[in-house]
């Protein structure tokens, strides 16, 4: 994980944000989470109102990935709570981005782990286990692939097509 600056990286990786290699996503998710720093490589999802297959990918090891979870920007229940927060920081998992809303957010921002989503709502999700696994996502703007690279700070978040260095 790096902790170079999103700023940084986007001032000296100009050329690449020119040709849309760097993407920065639109500034309307929230930060949640102990870690307000985090990158690795993309592990995404597609579901609507349904943490199932959430839940599934974060029992696996992270080994330092983020998983982007594409929640169809709904903001009608929480695909994210504190006790799934605590298992991807258990599993080494580096963050998670949701598009859609996170509950627990005081045990979330306890957990060590760094969470963006749009907002929060109390409301639990359905649980039928419907939704897609490593299929590219658009989210804040900007479509979204797995195995891309994620970056996020108090700045914002940005996606490479490969890992950066400044």
């Amino acid at each position: 994980m790096t902790s170079t600056a999103t700023a940084e990286l986007c001032d000296t990786n100009q050329r690449l944000v020119k040709s849309g290699e760097v993407r920065v996503l639109e500034p309307i998710f929230k930060i949640y989470g102990h870690s307000h720093i985090f990158s690795g490589p993309v592990v995404t999802l597609k579901v609507f109102e349904d943490n199932v297959i959430v839940r599934e990918v974060l029992e696996t090891k992270g080994e330092g990935r983020v998983l982007v979870i594409d929640g169809g920007a709904s903001q009608r229940c929480a695909l994210l709570g504190g006790n799934l927060a605590q298992l991807a920081h258990n599993m080494s998992w580096a963050g998670i981005i949701v598009n859609g809303c996170v509950r627990d957010v005081d045990e979330i921002n306890i957990t060590d782990i760094g969470v963006r989503a749009i907002g929060s709502n109390p409301l639990k999700s359905n649980k039928r286990g419907i939704g897609e696994k490593n299929i590219p996502v658009s989210m804040g703007g900007t479509l979204i692939f797995p195995g891309e690279w994620l970056y996020a700070d108090s700045d914002g978040v940005i996606i490479s097509k490969n890992e950066l260095t400044v």
